[in-house]
């Protein structure tokens, strides 16, 4: 049985049944600390899914992926606060602003060999930090953006609301992996000079897949941003990249809906290990290193795949 085009309904099934699972999870335990965890979760799954169509696909992996993030964040702190614009103008304005960002970069970095287009997002990310310290005057310096607009004020109906995108913006991503630009995106990973050869358009590829990716991770930034209320210029740091890659790795790269699991899974851990204290980050860092070293193919996804081939034996 198939559905929506290429996604099986087992997945789709299942996929439904863990937001629904999400969604009244807050509601069954009354937390708003749980509600709080789980939005940022939620908005981090946004973040992950959006890297690991470009990256994961295609393998060139993007170490600045915090720049489209941040400038999302930034796009809708300026709407709302410098022009006084209705915060859910944000959400699409963002979403332009990132992929404008992409369109710029990935033109000259797209057509760069070995690690450098890894390189070249980094110190883009870090050029644009280091700008938004720079201009102050318009940025607000470390301190950011602050007092931006909610777009819902619940918090319980904004963290719905957050993952109903996480959803959507999972789903269309999971349908686009299955297609004909998938197949075409896994195979210039696969063998890229092949694929030239082959006469197919490998960088227009490319770059409208780093388009997507920046348009989804712009909107999660100002998913952020109105949920945290301020954005700073830390949005744009390595950190940034590298938490979202990391998830990627947990949940499985180049699965789409493996790092919404990965995103969940190290959110959740996080915030369980606050009870270790001071040795909280050492506890973390020799978690990952277990799953990356002993699951370096993630957790989520391969589960997930040796499940599904389990119950289709007879």
């Amino acid at each position: 049985m198939k559905t929506f085009k290429g996604l099986d309904a087992v997945s789709s099934w299942a996929g439904l049944a863990a937001l629904v699972l999400l969604a009244v999870m807050p509601v069954v335990f009354t937390s708003n600390y749980l509600v709080g965890v789980l939005t940022v979760a939620a908005i981090y799954g946004i973040w992950s899914v959006s890297w690991d169509f470009m990256s994961g696909l295609t393998g060139r992996e993007n170490f600045g992926h915090s720049l489209f993030i941040g400038v999302g964040a930034y796009a809708a702190g300026f709407l709302n606060v410098q022009f006084g614009l209705g915060p859910w103008w944000s959400l699409p304005v963002s979403m332009l602003v990132a992929m404008v960002f992409a369109l710029v970069l990935g033109f000259p970095t797209l057509r760069l060999k070995g690690p450098y287009f890894a390189l070249a997002m980094l110190s883009s990310a870090v050029i644009m930090q280091r700008l938004m310290l720079i201009f102050w005057e318009y940025t607000g310096g470390e301190e950011g953006i602050q007092d931006i607009t909610p777009l819902i004020a619940n918090h319980l109906h904004y963290y719905w609301f957050v993952l109903a995108v996480l959803g959507i913006v999972t789903l269309l991503l999971s349908w686009l992996a299955k297609s004909r630009w998938g197949l075409i995106l896994r195979a210039i990973r696969g063998d890229e000079a092949t694929c030239l050869a082959a006469g197919l358009p490998i960088t227009h590829y490319k770059i409208l897949s780093l388009v997507i990716s920046a348009a989804f991770a712009g909107l999660g930034g100002a998913l952020y941003a109105h949920y945290q209320l301020q954005v700073s210029p830390q949005l744009f740091a390595v950190v940034t990249s590298i938490t979202v890659i990391t998830m990627v790795y947990v949940g499985g790269m180049g699965s789409i809906y493996g790092p919404v699991g990965g995103a969940l899974l190290l959110t959740v851990m996080t915030e369980g290990l606050r009870d270790f204290g001071e040795w909280r980050l050492m506890v973390y860092s020799m978690l990952l290193i277990f799953i990356l070293f002993f699951l370096p193919n993630g957790i989520i996804a391969p589960v997930w795949h040796k499940w599904r081939h389990k119950g289709q034996q007879p």
